[in-house]
């Protein structure tokens, strides 16, 4: 009998201690396509009744059901939200045109211009689709092909000889007259707006390159670099060279041979022009920003990028990006949705709808009253500046007093306070008549 009565003591005792640890859960699963709010991320354990909330992923937007999941007894409630891949849809009619779709329209795809035959494109032939919805400079079609006059180059010759217009795609290879050397590219096309791509070049005087030349001899002095190609490096520290010697040049750091020799000679005491051709290397585009943008002083060597966010959003890492000689310098920044804290409590007007944090850009919330009348927004909104467009509102009860009007006299029993609404009826004596007032 004495174990019995031991082992029913130490059962209890157990159940007892059992009971005094609180139910669990560990740290929210993972689901495609959502992700946990930021507040709970390194958040291991949870507290059973506890509720932790999702959002949906990059380029997703909730379609329907809860964002909540709620940890009951050591497991976690199914999340039952729904989230779709974001789509711009259509991106609306082009006159004398058509935009050409990339996909679905979905974020991050683009819709291309494309003119019908006997117009031309006016701006970028294309639009990205964002959060935000189609961006980007909204392209036209004009009346016209496209046609570029011909290239104003002075001491030159054009490959095509005299031609007075030139079509959309036409070509054309310029060389510059003797004693002058090309400062540009050598082949242009004619472009869309009847521009040349690129811009024609100049013919610029070739510089004086001798240094002492020997005249028994014929030879030359060192030759001179020009602003963008230098030396090759076994030629920086010879000093004198016999006629016939020849020497060779590279284009400077950030910079690409696009065209000519890059071979000199010395002959008969003086070098040859140089008519390298050395163009800034491109980098192309810096990367597309979700919710942003970025703004171009140029898309070569020694150009910038400078990352600027929709409204409602905020930068995540270094803004400006700078188009080095291997490439675009840093990382592609983020732009974030500006996120507002949770409404003051201090309230006892209450929420109507579904409520649940985050509570991002555009964000509303509408409030009423059980009891009183409301005071102040019925609706608020998270602005772009993380901040509430109004504090909540308060539900009060609205009271009048009596009236105090004279020769009159109640048609009922007289209140000390009258609610909102209520209605009252005096009868005012005159000399003559008696009128029945209702307020």
């Amino acid at each position: 009998m004495r174990n019995i009565g031991l082992n029913v003591l130490v059962l209890s005792f157990a159940f007892v201690v059992s009971a005094q640890v609180p139910k669990q859960c560990s740290a929210p699963p993972e689901y495609q396509h959502a992700r946990l709010v930021k507040k709970y991320n390194g958040l291991q354990k949870f507290l059973n009744g506890e509720k932790a909330y999702y959002d949906c992923a990059e380029d997703f937007t909730p379609s329907r059901g809860s964002r909540a999941v709620q940890c009951v007894d050591e497991r976690w409630t199914k999340l039952n939200l729904k989230c779709e891949k974001k789509s711009c849809g259509n991106a609306g009619d082009l006159p004398h045109g058509e935009f050409q779709y990339e996909g679905h329209s979905f974020v991050g795809e683009k819709a291309y211009a494309v003119c019908n035959k006997g117009y031309t494109l006016k701006g970028l032939d294309y639009i990205v689709c964002k959060k935000s919805g189609w961006t980007g400079e909204f392209p036209s079609c004009e009346e016209g092909e496209a046609t570029c006059s011909p290239p104003a180059v002075a001491n030159s010759v054009s490959s095509a000889g005299a031609v007075s217009v030139y079509q959309m795609g036409n070509t054309v290879t310029l060389t510059c007259s003797q004693g002058f050397q090309l400062d540009g590219a050598q082949s242009i096309r004619c472009g869309a707006g009847g521009l040349w791509q690129p811009p024609p070049p100049q013919c610029l005087p070739a510089p004086n390159t001798t240094q002492s030349p020997n005249e028994e001899t014929g030879g030359c002095g060192v030759p001179v670099n020009t602003d963008d190609a230098n030396l090759a490096g076994r030629y920086i520290t010879k000093t004198v060279f016999a006629s016939g010697d020849k020497v060779h040049y590279v284009c400077d750091v950030g910079y690409i041979q696009a065209g000519g020799s890059k071979y000199r000679s010395c002959i008969k005491g003086v070098w040859t022009p140089l008519k390298l051709k050395c163009e800034r290397k491109h980098c192309g585009s810096a990367g597309e920003i979700m919710n942003g943008q970025f703004t171009y002083t140029g898309l070569k060597f020694g150009d910038t990028a400078s990352a600027v966010c929709d409204e409602g959003y905020c930068l995540v890492g270094k803004a400006t990006r700078n188009c080095m000689s291997k490439g675009w310098d840093g990382r592609v920044p983020a732009c974030e949705a500006v996120t507002c804290e949770e409404p003051s409590t201090v309230t006892n007007a209450e929420m109507r709808g579904p409520h649940e944090p985050p509570y991002t850009y555009r964000t509303v919330l509408s409030y009423h009253c059980r009891v009183g009348t409301l005071i102040g927004q019925r609706n608020i909104w998270c602005t772009k500046d993380g901040t509430w467009s109004a504090s909540p509102p308060q539900c009060r009860e609205i009271t009048c007093p009596p009236p105090n009007v004279n020769n009159a006299y109640w048609m009922r029993a007289q209140n000390k306070q009258y609610q909102e609404r209520d209605i009252i009826s005096v009868t005012i004596r005159t000399h003559c008549v008696t009128y029945r007032v209702v307020y």
